[in-house]
């Protein structure tokens, strides 16, 4: 069993920057990818970036590439997602989650364990 804490969430203004931080507990974090995904108002769920347990295999969704960065520190248990430039349009929910056997890692479907979610404001 794994828990996901996310925090880092809050108010800023466009073209500032966030860092998200998921903490997860447990002693097989290095065993699990790790997910970003974003639930705006009104919208489904949607993926946002990805990273391997060893810190490879590193995906990002279009509109995330160049400006949001996923990095892990597996001695502390947690994933970050970094993210600069922001717009009114990330706003959102961000949730983490854990998946042991992500090979679609798009799909929230592979994904076993999540987080309650962080809110991201973005005022313009």
């Amino acid at each position: 069993q794994v828990q996901l804490v996310e925090s880092g969430g809050g108010l800023v203004q466009a073209g500032g920057s966030l860092r998200l931080s998921c903490a997860a507990s447990g002693r097989t974090f290095s065993s699990y990818s790790m997910g970003w995904f974003l639930q705006a108002p009104g919208k489904e769920r949607e993926f946002v970036a990805s990273i391997g347990g060893g810190g490879g295999n590193i995906h990002f969704t279009a509109f995330a590439k160049g400006r949001f960065t996923i990095s892990r520190d597996n001695a502390k248990n947690t994933v970050y997602l970094q993210m600069n430039s922001l717009k009114p349009e990330d706003t959102a929910v961000y949730y983490c989650a854990a998946g042991f056997s992500v090979i679609l890692y798009r799909n929230q479907n592979q994904y076993d364990y999540w987080g309650q979610g962080t809110q991201v404001t973005v005022s313009s």
